[in-house]
Protein backbone atom coordinates (compact mmCIF):
# COMPACT_ATOMS: atom_id res chain seq x y z
CA UNK A 1 0.00 0.00 0.00
CA UNK A 2 2.69 2.83 0.76
CA UNK A 3 4.06 2.30 -2.97
CA UNK A 4 0.74 2.49 -4.27
CA UNK A 5 0.81 6.31 -2.40
CA UNK A 6 3.46 7.13 -3.30
CA UNK A 7 2.64 6.66 -7.29
CA UNK A 8 -0.24 9.09 -5.89
CA UNK A 9 1.82 11.18 -4.29
CA UNK A 10 3.70 11.74 -7.57
CA UNK A 11 1.04 12.14 -10.09
CA UNK A 12 -0.32 14.83 -7.36
CA UNK A 13 3.57 15.99 -8.05
CA UNK A 14 2.84 15.94 -11.57
CA UNK A 15 -0.41 18.09 -11.43
CA UNK A 16 1.39 20.61 -9.58
CA UNK A 17 4.69 21.26 -11.14
CA UNK A 18 2.40 21.25 -14.66
CA UNK A 19 0.22 23.56 -12.60
CA UNK A 20 2.50 25.61 -12.22
CA UNK A 21 2.79 27.37 -16.01
CA UNK A 22 -0.95 27.65 -15.72
CA UNK A 23 -1.02 29.73 -12.58
CA UNK A 24 1.04 32.40 -14.68
CA UNK A 25 3.09 33.72 -11.92
CA UNK A 26 -0.07 32.88 -9.43
CA UNK A 27 -1.83 35.83 -10.86
CA UNK A 28 -4.35 33.17 -11.59
CA UNK A 29 -6.88 32.79 -9.22
CA UNK A 30 -7.97 29.21 -9.49
CA UNK A 31 -5.01 27.38 -11.56
CA UNK A 32 -3.02 29.09 -8.37
CA UNK A 33 -5.68 27.46 -5.60
CA UNK A 34 -5.81 24.11 -7.66
CA UNK A 35 -1.64 23.88 -8.11
CA UNK A 36 -1.43 25.14 -4.32
CA UNK A 37 -3.86 22.18 -3.74
CA UNK A 38 -1.73 19.82 -5.32
CA UNK A 39 0.68 20.79 -3.72
CA UNK A 40 -0.31 20.04 -0.16
CA UNK A 41 -1.60 16.77 -1.06
CA UNK A 42 1.51 15.43 -2.66
CA UNK A 43 3.34 16.11 0.26
CA UNK A 44 0.78 14.66 2.87
CA UNK A 45 0.77 11.39 0.63
CA UNK A 46 4.82 11.57 0.57
CA UNK A 47 5.00 11.45 4.27
CA UNK A 48 2.39 8.93 4.49
CA UNK A 49 4.25 6.69 2.47
CA UNK A 50 7.79 7.34 4.12
CA UNK A 51 6.04 6.52 7.51
CA UNK A 52 7.09 2.61 6.22
CA UNK A 53 9.20 3.07 3.10
CA UNK A 54 13.13 4.07 3.34
CA UNK A 55 12.90 8.14 2.92
CA UNK A 56 16.04 8.29 0.28
CA UNK A 57 13.92 5.59 -2.01
CA UNK A 58 10.49 7.00 -1.11
CA UNK A 59 11.85 10.97 -2.08
CA UNK A 60 13.70 9.55 -5.29
CA UNK A 61 10.56 7.81 -6.52
CA UNK A 62 8.32 10.52 -5.77
CA UNK A 63 10.77 13.34 -7.28
CA UNK A 64 11.53 10.80 -10.49
CA UNK A 65 7.96 10.39 -11.19
CA UNK A 66 6.88 13.97 -10.81
CA UNK A 67 9.66 14.91 -13.19
CA UNK A 68 9.23 12.18 -16.15
CA UNK A 69 5.58 12.95 -15.61
CA UNK A 70 6.13 16.87 -16.20
CA UNK A 71 8.39 16.08 -19.12
CA UNK A 72 5.99 14.28 -20.67
CA UNK A 73 2.84 16.62 -20.46
CA UNK A 74 5.46 19.54 -21.10
CA UNK A 75 6.08 17.77 -24.60
CA UNK A 76 2.46 16.80 -24.79
CA UNK A 77 0.24 20.24 -23.68
CA UNK A 78 3.01 22.82 -23.60
CA UNK A 79 4.78 22.02 -26.95
CA UNK A 80 7.93 21.58 -25.56
CA UNK A 81 10.82 19.84 -27.78
CA UNK A 82 10.76 16.14 -28.15
CA UNK A 83 14.05 14.59 -29.15
CA UNK A 84 16.04 11.97 -29.20
CA UNK A 85 17.76 12.87 -26.58
CA UNK A 86 15.03 14.16 -24.06
CA UNK A 87 13.46 10.36 -25.07
CA UNK A 88 16.28 8.72 -24.08
CA UNK A 89 16.96 10.44 -21.09
CA UNK A 90 13.15 10.38 -19.79
CA UNK A 91 13.43 6.40 -20.09
CA UNK A 92 16.66 6.44 -18.50
CA UNK A 93 14.99 8.48 -15.42
CA UNK A 94 12.26 6.15 -15.47
CA UNK A 95 14.33 2.73 -15.51
CA UNK A 96 16.54 4.37 -12.29
CA UNK A 97 12.47 4.84 -10.79
CA UNK A 98 11.40 0.85 -11.26
CA UNK A 99 15.12 0.19 -10.19
CA UNK A 100 14.90 2.45 -6.63
CA UNK A 101 11.73 0.98 -6.26
CA UNK A 102 12.50 -3.08 -6.79
CA UNK A 103 15.94 -2.67 -4.85
CA UNK A 104 14.36 -0.82 -1.86
CA UNK A 105 14.42 -2.58 1.43
CA UNK A 106 12.34 -1.86 4.41
CA UNK A 107 13.74 -0.09 7.37
CA UNK A 108 14.08 -1.68 9.89
CA UNK A 109 12.20 -1.57 13.31
CA UNK A 110 13.23 -0.93 16.55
Amino acid sequence: MPWIILVIAGLFEIAWATGLKYTHGFTKPWPSVLTILAIIISMYLLGVAARTLPIGTAYAVWVGIGAAGTVLLGMILLGEPVTPARILFLLMLIVSIVGLKLTAQPPETT
